[in-house]
């Protein structure tokens, strides 16, 4: 009898562990333990250098880690209760405030927006055409390169903010092409606010901010205060207070939050959290358009399958990313901005852990970049003194040669202040037509701003000191005509 039972048992433990088993070939991905996920994150800030960073790592219902690294300008640690700026990473919030308007059939998402938002209107007849849809994946023909971005950005309200846009145009035809542009989110959230009756900030609030228990989140720093960021100037951070054309609690950019609320939001958005629309409505928002890879606030990764959304403002950074397949979610967020951003690189590697493979470690490009660019500034600096002292030797071996030929040689030295003339317009058109201001570029591109000047400062010094030894050179060289009366004299 014995025998027998333990035969039973053999046999009924030999089949347990081969339905569970891996099959052939399958490898057993270990989830990675918050201490794992804590000493990677550690070494990040190490190698990056960042001031403050605060990080929220989901699994499917439940938040595996959530804390804070560094410290804000205000001399606090950074933890993951910190406020910090999101910037685009608010259009996810926005195309889900929207999106839940869209189910209660207040918004039709593939109605007209002219038909819905009284008041807009653009000197554009194609604008008629434009779909909440479109707005909300960026196909609405909308583009800096046609508004007044710059006017646009002085308003006070989002009301006025559609006033401003009547003289503006499209780029293409709705639906044609894809471009990103903020004024496409700042629309939404006036439609918001016409479709509900209250204002945007108090909606978000009500309505997605409030549902997911995320009471640390707001849209306007009167509710929830940040203190300011930093930006990197060769090497060195400094504080600095946010551009105040980017507080005004847009629809594109204006959400500040934690890290800790950013885990239910996320868990939210994987669909394991409280719903706060129709599954139908969730897959809508992550889904890419037809144009593009971009969906409603959130962009799929080609290479990770990562459903992600990156934000960039001129003292903070921030990225989201959602893993569908896996039910994983990444929310990095930096009080600091500057010419490079490690937050997807940092949001990729806690990824490749829960792969179980090991993460690359970030960091050292911005000092780099920086250093690059510092010592370029010094050998400019280096080089003006140069031009300026041989600027005597230079005139005296273009005596006498063709004015044109002369003008040809100042241009190499005169080329880094055209360049600077044109700075803002040229990153711009780097930027994909994003409209980039002076202003903007004393943030972020301090280093690359610093760097243009002092070349450009160098070369209109050593232009300016070879003019005015040429014209010595010259007034020398003029023979001196002795009056007719002083021959007569004999003077």
């Amino acid at each position: 009898m014995k025998r027998k039972l333990f035969g039973v048992l053999a046999a009924t433990t030999a089949l347990t562990l081969a339905l569970t088993a891996p099959a052939a070939g399958s490898t057993v991905r270990a989830a990675p333990t918050p201490a794992a996920i804590d000493a990677f994150l550690t070494k990040v800030v190490e190698s990056t250098g960042l001031p403050g960073m605060s990080v929220v790592v989901t699994h499917n219902d439940r938040v595996i880690h959530a804390a804070g690294y560094g410290q804000g300008s205000d001399g606090r640690p950074v933890t993951a209760d910190t406020p910090m700026r999101v910037a685009s990473v608010s259009k996810s919030f926005t195309a889900m405030a929207v999106m839940t308007l869209v189910d209660a059939g207040k918004i039709k998402l593939d109605g007209s927006v002219a038909e819905q938002l009284p008041g807009f209107q653009l000197a554009d007849p194609r604008a008629t055409a434009i779909t909440v849809r479109q707005l909300l994946d960026q196909t609405s023909g909308l583009s800096d390169t046609t508004l007044d971005i710059n006017a646009l950005e002085e308003t006070t309200s989002l009301a006025q903010y559609v006033e401003r846009l009547k003289t503006g145009a499209l780029a293409t035809d709705p639906g044609t092409h894809w471009a990103y542009c903020n004024v496409n989110y700042d629309l939404a959230a006036r439609l918001v606010e016409v479709a509900s009756g209250q204002s945007f900030d108090d909606y978000l609030k009500q309505h997605v901010f409030a549902p997911l228990g995320m009471t640390h989140s707001a849209l306007r720093s009167e509710a929830v205060r940040p203190s300011d960021g930093y930006n990197s100037v060769f090497g060195a951070w400094l504080a600095r207070p946010e551009l105040p054309g980017f507080l005004d609690g847009s629809g594109s950019g204006g959400v500040i939050t934690t890290a800790a609320d950013m885990g239910a939001w996320l868990i939210s958005q994987n669909g394991k959290g409280k719903p706060l629309v129709t599954p139908q409505s969730l897959r809508t928002m992550h889904t890419p358009s037809k144009v593009s890879d971009y969906g409603m606030g959130w962009s799929r990764d080609s290479d990770t399958k990562l459903l992600v959304h990156s934000g960039n403002l001129f003292t903070y950074t921030a990225v989201e990313a959602i893993s569908p397949e896996t039910g994983y979610g990444f929310a990095v967020m930096t009080n600091s901005a500057s010419l490079t951003d490690d937050t997807y690189a940092v949001a990729t590697g806690l990824f490749a852990m829960t792969q179980g493979r090991t993460p690359e470690l970030p960091g050292g490009g911005r000092q780099t970049f920086e250093l690059v660019l510092g010592l370029i500034g010094l050998a400019a600096i280096g080089l003006g003194i140069l031009g300026v002292w041989r600027s005597r030797r230079w005139a005296a071996g273009r005596a006498g040669r063709p004015g044109w030929r002369v003008a040809l040689r100042m241009v190499p030295v005169l080329l880094p202040a055209v360049v600077l003339a044109a700075y803002p317009d040229l990153i711009s058109f780097i930027s994909n037509g994003r409209t980039i201001t002076w202003a903007q570029l004393t943030y972020f591109a301090a280093p690359l701003t610093i760097t243009l000047a002092v070349a450009a400062l160098a070369g209109v010094a050593t232009a300016a000191m070879r003019i005015v030894r040429l014209r010595e050179r010259k007034a020398d060289t003029i023979p001196q005509v002795i009056p007719s009366e002083s021959i007569r004299s004999g003077r």
